[in-house]
């Protein structure tokens, strides 16, 4: 295959999977948007920091930044973007993706404190953990993503009015694979004490002869999921720098740019739908969505904890 042939095999790729992206981000706010009008509260407002943000990052990523044509085209190509302003955008969405993941890890901090009974240790303990993890990501678009020497905007001409921007890894992918250990380490922190209060709940029911509470198996799963979702988003940022062949490239990019942005506010949402069939007598002021005690009545005498 040509050079020419090339670049418009990936510039069709980058069009296509642009599309796929816009397309697949609004379907889902659509059918998520109504779900949305609830009373607000904490959790609430991590919600719609997580989902609007993350909807920005995902439109901002498929519209104009790369490839940067001087034709309008679909996806991708809107407009034509010099070199040096492609570079600058490539940045931003690598430290606003930083940030996206940052607010979601406060959500299940958030959500494991309310498991625990609101214990303040197990807060302090997860929010000192978090502070190296923050620092790391900053790290990370510090000196992984924002060096020039790391990566770069290179700009390809096809033709005098068809010319895109494509970003240049020039390291391997090892200094990403090891940037992300600490990161899953943290994560896998989370997911054990998850499973140990699911493990605690499911003891404490049994010799009860009590159902589980339907919320804390619900909450734990959701901790399970969200790790392998993170563990995979991992994964593809770090198999990013490996030169990969273009359709594996750019499903990479499509992974990375829909599945957190679409999968993290479902998990919320979902609690949510679940919650609303529930009676409950007692609603915490301090978590709305977090701590709901049912109805004495309820055959189960459950308590909802952390949703």
């Amino acid at each position: 295959m040509s050079g020419l042939e090339e670049s418009l095999y990936a510039l069709d790729w980058n069009n296509n999977i642009s599309v796929a992206i816009i397309t697949l981000v609004s379907y889902d706010y659509m059918l998520q948007f109504e779900k949305e009008q609830r009373q607000r509260s904490i959790m609430t407002y991590m919600y719609l920091a997580v989902r609007y943000f993350g909807i920005s990052i995902a439109m901002y990523v498929a519209a104009p930044t790369e490839p940067s044509l001087s034709d309008p085209a679909l996806g991708g190509g809107l407009f034509y973007i010099p070199e040096t302003v492609s570079y600058a955008m490539f940045l931003f969405f690598e430290w606003s993706f930083s940030v996206y993941f940052c607010l979601a890890e406060v959500i299940l901090i958030l959500r494991l404190y309310a498991l625990y009974n609101r214990s303040k240790p197990i807060l302090y303990v997860l929010l000192g953990l978090f502070l190296p993890v923050v620092a790391l990501y900053i790290a990370i678009d510090a000196f992984l993503w924002s060096r020039p020497s790391s990566i770069s905007m290179q700009e390809i001409i096809i033709t005098p009015d068809i010319k895109y921007c494509t970003a240049v890894f020039h390291i391997g992918p090892m200094p990403a694979i090891y940037a992300s250990i600490p990161i899953i380490c943290y994560d896998i922190i989370l997911l054990i004490l998850a499973v140990a209060v699911l493990g605690k709940h499911l003891k404490e029911r049994n010799e009860l002869r009590m159902k589980p509470n339907a919320y804390v198996v619900m909450i734990v799963r959701y901790h399970v999921i969200y790790f392998v979702l993170n563990l995979a988003t991992q994964i593809f940022m770090a198999i990013l720098w490996a030169n990969l062949p273009t359709p594996m490239m750019y499903l990479a990019q499509f992974f990375i740019n829909t599945a957190p942005i679409i999968i993290l506010p479902r998990l919320i949402i979902s609690i949510w739908e679940t919650h609303a069939n529930e009676n409950c007598v007692h609603v915490s002021t301090t978590f709305e969505d977090c701590i709901c005690w049912a109805s004495p009545q309820a055959s189960e005498q459950h308590e909802m904890d952390c949703l």
